[in-house]
């Protein structure tokens, strides 16, 4: 019989390295992939450490550790160098470029290629971004509609029925166009630009003078209010008057006048198409 006080000796079997623990399910290696398929994961890899930045990489980091821990992995795959610039201590920032998170001059030419496309998306879509922050902030103050040409936005300046051209009018000539409105309803400036004038005007009661930083001028008259001075700059889409009746007018609309960089009055039409805007 055995001695209840002695003590059953453990017997410990040692595994060989790489063994799987009994009931643990391991899963099967991934199949080998060309170089060409590592060298992509690792640049979609380091685009996504970067994206997540530290708020990612904590979830998986003990915060005992340094912080050199959380510096971006520079490739996944072996054959593939990491590039020193990649492993500097402040690495981890919205200022990182997806190229420097991945050495690619030993890359072969068509993961190059994959590399640099995953750059310029990036480029286009911080593009957008830009376009988008520009029309929002154009359209903020209730203009209609808004356009980016070349860097400039470019925006409807009311709402309102067209009644009348450029050109030949009543024996006279009319150097504008007139888009009939109510009254008070809001003119927004065509795009950004300096207030050279804000006040009363022959025919016109009160006018505002925009002038644009291509130098062309942009000209509202019969406005029932005014809301700039000179002086004073503004950007496209800000309210700068509303629709009026004033001056030599036969019903409460926008007079508006296109004057070129030598002071010529050219019809807003084409001028305005050639921006996005048309009536």
């Amino acid at each position: 019989m055995d001695d209840p006080d002695r003590t059953t000796p453990i017997r410990v079997v040692a595994k060989p390295a790489g063994a799987t623990p009994s009931g643990v399910h391991r899963l099967p290696p991934p199949p080998a992939g060309t170089f060409r398929g590592r060298a992509t994961v690792a640049a979609v890899a380091a685009g996504a450490v970067v994206a997540g930045g530290q708020t990612l990489a904590s979830a998986f980091i003990d915060p005992s550790e340094t912080a050199s821990a959380m510096l971006p992995v520079a490739s996944v795959s072996e054959d593939v160098e990491p590039d020193a610039a990649a492993l500097a201590v402040d690495a981890i920032g919205g200022d990182q470029l997806l190229p420097n998170t991945l050495a690619i001059r030993n890359l072969d030419a068509e993961s190059q290629l994959d590399v640099q496309a995953l750059a310029k998306a990036t480029d286009i879509g911080q593009e957008l971004a830009r376009t988008a922050s520009l029309i929002d902030a154009a359209l903020a103050e209730g203009a209609s509609e808004a356009h980016l040409f070349g860097d400039n936005v470019f925006v409807r300046p009311v709402l309102g029925r067209l009644t009348s051209m450029f050109g030949a009018r009543w024996g006279t000539a009319h150097r504008g166009i007139d888009i009939a409105n109510s009254i008070g309803t809001p003119i927004y400036a065509l795009t950004d630009g300096v207030v050279e004038e804000a006040g009363p005007a022959t025919g016109f009661g009160l006018w505002v003078v925009l002038r644009h930083t291509d130098g062309t001028q942009s000209v509202y008259g019969h406005v029932n209010r005014m809301f700039v001075k000179v002086g004073q700059k503004v950007k496209a889409g800000e309210q700068i008057a509303e629709v009026g009746n004033r001056g030599y007018s036969t019903g409460p609309h926008l007079h508006l006048e296109i004057w070129s960089e030598d002071g010529q009055k050219i019809n807003p039409i084409p001028w305005l198409k050639r921006h996005g805007i048309a009536f």
